[in-house]
């Protein structure tokens, strides 16, 4: 499948803070990947969600192949979500790796509470993360999750539903709305955050409610 020049063009407004060799080896890669179609959405996610950065281009990319391939909409989202968590689970790795020393120290020194904080709110912190769209943090909940030692379960079933909704909802509008949803996307970043934000911010209220609600019953 040949890049198309709408496509192109979008990707290069993605590379654009990025300047000579960098954005035209950006442009290899990401040209090689889209010919790979899942298998090169998995890798663009790995990649995206541990060692590098690659900020939107994988939502385009399945916007791209939703675009060209609408029945295959559910398997492009989910390599990027597989992708995307064996990324995740590599940073969270070196992280929980490297931040031992760094968590102990800060049990010595009474900073216990950040721990039982983390694992309170672990899920909908990742869960949040892993749904906003750029250029809202990500990696940094990862490797604090990492060094707080956020149980698995809970970081993989966050990541899995944080990032399976955006991707999902981006293939659904790329299905329905073609090459106009992309350019949508693209130019509504903040309204995508603050409507995240806002289902977030009702999941919290929800879960704390019916925890007071069963908490007499327990």
């Amino acid at each position: 499948m040949e890049l198309n020049s709408f496509t192109r063009n979008i990707w290069q407004s993605a590379a654009a803070p990025h300047k000579g060799r960098f954005a035209a080896w950006m442009a290899r890669i990401l040209h090689t990947l889209v010919l790979l179609g899942g298998p090169g959405i998995f890798l663009l996610a790995f990649l995206d969600s541990s060692v590098l950065s690659f900020p939107v281009v994988t939502d385009l990319l399945i916007m791209q192949q939703a675009i060209s391939s609408p029945p295959r909409m559910i398997y492009f989202a989910a390599m990027a979500v597989v992708g995307s968590l064996a990324g995740c689970f590599l940073l969270y790795w070196l992280a929980w790796r490297g931040g031992e020393a760094f968590y102990h120290r800060l049990s010595k020194t009474g900073s216990e509470h950040l721990r039982r904080w983390m694992e309170h709110n672990a899920f909908l912190c990742i869960f949040a993360a892993s749904l906003l769209p750029p250029p809202m943090p990500f990696k940094p909940f990862i490797i604090l999750a990492g060094i707080l030692e956020v149980r698995p379960r809970t970081f993989a079933t966050a990541i899995i539903a944080g990032r399976g909704l955006r991707y999902l909802l981006e293939g659904w509008l790329a299905i329905h709305y073609g090459a106009q949803s992309i350019h949508f996307v693209l130019g509504h970043k903040w309204e995508f955050a603050g409507l995240s934000l806002a289902l977030v911010a009702v999941l919290a209220l929800a879960s704390r409610l019916i925890s007071r609600a069963l908490a007499p019953a327990a």
